[in-house]
């Protein structure tokens, strides 16, 4: 029996790797002689470099670049010499998670260190990027990540203006004439977790602002800045991005990095599918595993355990999920790929608890979950043979 254990981090308690090895744990105790194939995925957001780094045979790269409040941190990179690939994880330098809680600045944080991770990449000889976006800290535009790559922003007496969410509305002007020219001869893809778009009532200010620390005026100003800076690129660059899916990701990080640098947008979760080759291993599955920290409806759209549910439901391969929490709207999700849903919960247990001991009940949870398949199986009636065409009743 072959069955893919292709789960995503469980935050704060797994990693997307420790995650597979807890689910074949479990598997190994009901069926020792099983062919498992581990494939630990991520959507763009915190994870990715790690889940990719030995698939693709990378080597891995540490820098010392400017942090989203432009602290120095130390932020890691893959390379493949011979595709001449190279994956960033843009949390690693422009994270919401290096900053503590009390000191979060929706205004003045910037991906200026995101930029200082792609220059490093250029300077490897990096022909095709792969950037992931999720995570951020920052609403710039990709203002800041462009600043590192020789783009200035000018303001209206043609004065330089930093890369940061509070210069997003004195931006007037556009200069590319200091680009860094190997950029123009890259392929730049940007793993996208959210289809948002730039502005609006789904926009980046207004979703994810406050997740980032904006009070509400700060909201405002924000997306007035960005509605601005979308205006002078319609302007400038003639290019719309305000209604762009997934434009708002990353604090605006995909409209700028499109119109900048003609980045393709794409949902994290399928291109990293891609790289890792997942669908290969699914097509011939005779079950699949997935999971992460909590399901909810959203799971279906650009979450990566949704990605593995849409391809064994593309090869007709049962896929069992398993979640540290299981909102009351995870139960859509049958529709959606998901053969059947399980929580780690083993009784009342805090969600303290859960992430304290979430390996031994991930493997409680995967070997239950098998053993409810293997025995609906084993009990399943067996058809008879369908008759022959024109045979006698």
């Amino acid at each position: 029996m072959k069955i893919v254990v292709a789960p995503n981090a469980f935050k704060g308690s797994l990693s997307a790797a420790q995650a597979a090895e807890a689910i074949q744990t479990g598997i190994r105790r009901v069926l020792p002689e099983a062919r498992l194939v581990l494939v630990p995925v991520a959507d763009g957001g915190d994870g990715l470099v790690e889940v990719l780094a030995a698939p693709l045979g990378a080597q891995r790269h540490v820098r010392t670049v400017s942090g989203p409040l432009g602290a120095r941190v130390r932020a890691a990179f893959l390379y493949c010499p011979e595709r001449r690939l190279a994956v960033i994880e843009m949390a690693s330098a422009a994270g919401l998670a290096l900053l503590p809680t009390d000191a979060l600045d929706p205004l003045h944080s910037t991906t200026r260190g995101v930029g200082q991770l792609l220059y490093a990449a250029l300077e490897l000889g990096a022909r095709h990027v792969v950037l992931g976006i999720g995570g951020s800290a920052t609403t710039d535009g990709a203002t800041g990540l462009a600043a590192s790559l020789g783009v200035r922003f000018l303001d209206r007496e043609g004065h330089p203006v930093t890369g940061d969410g509070a210069n997003l509305e004195r931006i007037e002007h556009i200069d590319l004439s200091r680009l860094d020219p190997r950029m123009n001869a890259i392929r730049l893809e940007v793993a996208c977790d959210v289809d948002n778009p730039l502005l609006g009532a789904r926009g980046a200010a207004a979703v994810y602002a406050p997740q980032k620390g904006a009070n509400a005026t700060q909201t405002d100003r924000l997306e007035q800045g960005l509605a601005h800076f979308a205006k002078v690129i319609q302007r400038e660059l003639a290019v719309d991005v305000r209604s762009l899916p997934g434009g708002g990701a990353a604090g605006g990080m995909g409209a700028g990095l499109k119109a900048l640098f003609q980045a393709q947008l794409r949902p994290g979760a399928q291109l990293v599918l891609e790289l890792l080759g997942v669908e290969d291993a699914v097509a011939g599955a005779d079950l699949v595993f997935t999971g992460e920290g909590r399901l909810d409806r959203q799971t279906a759209f650009g979450k990566a355990p949704g990605a593995v549910a849409s391809l064994a439901q593309k090869h007709a391969v049962p896929c069992i999920a398993l979640a540290g929490a299981l909102d009351e709207s995870a139960y859509e999700l049958n529709a959606n790929g998901f053969s059947a849903l399980f929580s780690l919960s083993p009784g009342a247990r805090s969600l303290t608890q859960l992430m304290e001991h979430a390996e031994v009940h991930l493997a409680r949870a995967a070997e239950q979950a098998l053993r409810c398949l293997l025995a609906g199986r084993e009990s399943a009636p067996e058809r008879a043979p369908p008759s022959a065409p024109g045979a006698a009743a």
